[in-house]
C-alpha cells in the first residue's frame, strides 16, 4: 500500500509536465494555444483528478503483486491501469458538459503517466533489490523436497539473491520430525513461507501441511516440476457422447500463432533497418580479415523437423564445418558438451580473429533476422537444431522440434551454452507448452543482459 502515493506522485507529476510540455517553444510553434488555461487552476484539477489513477491501478492489480513479481507483468498492468484512467477521465469529461481545452494535455498526460509511474516503481525496485543484498525485506523460505526441482530452486535462490529469496533450510519430507521443528521456527519467526518442490509427497502428507499453515499463518506454496515434463495444455472435447481429453503440445496455435508471426515479421523488419550500419560494418570486417564469403549458411532442422537454410555470419574458417566431423580434430579438442548430441569445443582454433569477437556478443546471429523474415525462424525460441545433432536426440528431445526455432529462447537466457543439454531441452518444452507474448517480452529484454555474460570455453 506504501506505492498508492508514490503513484498519486507519479501521475501528478505527469500532469504538470503535460502542462509545461503544450506551452513549450517548439509544440506551439506547430499548434499554437488557442485557450486560456492558468496554471494554478490546471494544478488543482490535477490534484484532484490524480486520484483516479490509484483507483484504475487497484482494479488492475498492482497492489495485489509482490515486489518479487516480474517486471514485464507490471508494465503491462501499468499501461492497463493509466489507460483505464484516461477512459475514465474522458467519460467525467462528457458526462459533465465541459470538454477539456486542449486533447494534447489528455493525450500527454495519458502518455507521461504510463512512462512516470515506471519510473517510479523502477526505482522502487531497484532499491528494494539492494536491500535483498543485505537481506532486508526478504522472503525466507523452507523448501519441502530433496529432488532436482528443489535442487535447482535451492541453487537458484542462493544465486540470485536480489531475486528476495533465500532458502533457511530444507526438508525431503514433512514428517513428524519435520513438523515439529518447523513448529518451533514458525513460533521464533525464522521463516516466512512453505514451498513444496516435490510431487511425490501424498494426499493426507499435503492435508497436514496445508493445515500447518493456516495454524501458524505461514503462506504455503507448490512449485511445478518442470524437470518431469508436465502437462500444461490439454482441451477437452466430446466425441461420440464421451468426454475425450486432447493433449496440446504448445499455447501456439490459433490466434496465438498469428500474434506471434505479426510480433516476428514487425519486429524483424525493424530491427534489420535499425542495425543495417552494424551488419554492414561486420560484414566489411570478415571480409578484410580472412579469406571466404561474409555469410556462413547450412541446413538446420526448423519446425516439425522440417529442414531450412540457416544463414549467419562467418566466424571460423572456411571449410570449419567438416572438421567437426574428423575424428583426429575432435580428438585433439576438448568438447565442452561431451555426452550430449552437441559439440562446442574450449578456445576452438577454426574461429578467426573477427570471429572470435563476433561470437562473444553473438553478434555472428544477427542475419538470422532474414530467417525470421521470411518465417523460417522466430525472433524467441528453441535454439536452431543442427541435423546431425537431431539424428542423435532421443524421443522428448525431439519435443522442441514442435515449434520454430528462436534467435534467442528461455535456455539462452537461463544460462546459454554453460546449461546442462538435458536442462535446456526442458526449458524449451516448458516455454513451447506456457508461451505467451509477455513471455517472448520477458525473454527479448533479458537477452542483452545474457549476451553481454561470459561463457564456458570463451
Amino acid at each position: 500500500m506504501s506505492l498508492i502515493p508514490l503513484d498519486y506522485l507519479m501521475v501528478a507529476l505527469a500532469g504538470i509536465a503535460s502542462y509545461y510540455s503544450r506551452f513549450w517553444e517548439p509544440i506551439i510553434e506547430i499548434r499554437p494555444v488557442v485557450f486560456n488555461l492558468p496554471f494554478w487552476l490546471f494544478f488543482n484539477w490535477v490534484l484532484m483528478l490524480a486520484l483516479i489513477w490509484p483507483v484504475a491501478f487497484a482494479l488492475a492489480g498492482l497492489y495485489s503483486m509482490r515486489g518479487t513479481t516480474r517486471a514485464v507483468d507490471e508494465v503491462s498492468k501499468i499501461i492497463l491501469g493509466c489507460s483505464t484512467a484516461v477512459a475514465g477521465l474522458m467519460f467525467i469529461f462528457f458526462f459533465s458538459r465541459s470538454l477539456f481545452d486542449s486533447r494534447f494535455i489528455v493525450l500527454a498526460v495519458w502518455l507521461l503517466s504510463i512512462v512516470f509511474v515506471i519510473v517510479g516503481r523502477g526505482l522502487v525496485r531497484i532499491l528494494q533489490k539492494q536491500l535483498y543484498r543485505y537481506g532486508i525485506g526478504i522472503h525466507r523460505v523452507i523448501i519441502i523436497g530433496a529432488g532436482r526441482s528443489a535442487q535447482e530452486i535451492a541453487k537458484n535462490f542462493t544465486a540470485n539473491v536480489r531475486e528476495g529469496y533465500r532458502a533457511v533450510d530444507q526438508f525431503a519430507d514433512f514428517d513428524e520430525a519435520a513438523e515439529a521443528a518447523l513448529r518451533e521456527s514458525a513460533s521464533a519467526d525464522k521463516f516466512d513461507e512453505i514451498l513444496v518442490a516435490t510431487p511425490q509427497l501424498s494426499a493426507e502428507t499435503l492435508d497436514r501441511l496445508n493445515d500447518f499453515s493456516y495454524a501458524n499463518h505461514v503462506e504455503l506454496k507448490y512449485v511445478a516440476d518442470i524437470f518431469d515434463f508436465p502437462v500444461n495444455n490439454f482441451l477437452i472435447n466430446s466425441i461420440a457422447g464421451l468426454p475425450v481429453v486432447e493433449v496440446k503440445k504448445t499455447r501456439l496455435d490459433g490466434w496465438g500463432r498469428v500474434a506471434k508471426r505479426l510480433f516476428d515479421l514487425s519486429g524483424s523488419s525493424i530491427l534489420l533497418i535499425l542495425l543495417s550500419p552494424i551488419l554492414i560494418t561486420i560484414a566489411a570486417a570478415i571480409k578484410l580479415d580472412s579469406k571466404g564469403p561474409v555469410f556462413f549458411s547450412y541446413r538446420r532442422i526448423g519446425e516439425n523437423g522440417r529442414p531450412f537454410a540457416y544463414i549467419k555470419f562467418r566466424s571460423m574458417i572456411v571449410g570449419a564445418h567438416k572438421l567437426r566431423f574428423d575424428e583426429q580434430f575432435i580428438k585433439s579438442q576438448q568438447n565442452l558438451r561431451a555426452g550430449t548430441p552437441m559439440m562446442k569445443f574450449k578456445n576452438d582454433p577454426r574461429v578467426t580473429r573477427v570471429g572470435r569477437f563476433i561470437r562473444r556478443f553473438s553478434l555472428d546471429e544477427l542475419p538470422e533476422l532474414f530467417n525470421v523474415l521470411i518465417g523460417k525462424m522466430s525472433l524467441v525460441g528453441p535454439r536452431p537444431h543442427e541435423v546431425e545433432e537431431v539424428d542423435k536426440y532421443g524421443n522428448f528431445h525431439k519435443r522442441v522440434l514442435s515449434i520454430k526455432p528462436g534467435m534467442t529462447g528461455l535456455s539462452q537466457v537461463s544460462g546459454r551454452s554453460d546449461l546442462d543439454f538435458d536442462e535446456e531441452v526442458r526449458l524449451d518444452v516448458w516455454y513451447m507448452e506456457n508461451w505467451a507474448m509477455k513471455l517472448d517480452l520477458m525473454i527479448l529484454f533479458k537477452t542483452p543482459l545474457a549476451v553481454l555474460k561470459r561463457r564456458k570455453g570463451e
